[in-house]
């Protein structure tokens, strides 16, 4: 299980990154892995609000549904569209493939999210 060290973690495996301004959001190693292939994800709308834990999106696999959680409070600004046609892009680059970015309007939220070293404890404990 590979961990993104200059991310951050929710519990249910979605990881966030800071760029300026923007929290850029996907799912980690751990949940692509545990869900197979991935064939389709579904986004929200660019200008659509969320509160830290709504659910954003979904993503689904050849074995399951999984819903995609908010890990702070925000604004949709971008979502990835490549993934409409290659939903099979987070199998192959968990951490380079992002789902949303989001600007948020809490970032002292940042702080409740789980460190790689917290996260890896909540991933294997998983397993």
């Amino acid at each position: 299980m590979n961990i993104d060290a200059s991310a951050k973690y929710l519990e249910s495996h979605e990881w966030s990154r800071q760029e300026g301004d923007v929290i850029v959001c996907g799912i980690s190693d751990h949940a692509q892995e545990s869900l197979s292939d991935v064939v389709y994800v579904e986004l929200p709308e660019v200008g659509a609000t969320f509160s830290k834990g709504d659910v954003f999106g979904v993503v689904e696999s050849v074995k399951a549904a999984s819903d995609l959680y908010m890990s702070m409070d925000g604004e949709i600004v971008a979502i990835n569209e490549v993934l409409e046609d290659e939903p099979e892009l987070i199998n192959s680059d968990p951490y380079g493939t992002w789902l949303i970015k989001f600007k948020p309007s809490d970032p002292g939220q940042w702080d409740d999210l789980l460190t790689p070293d917290e996260y890896q404890a909540v991933a294997e404990a998983d397993e």
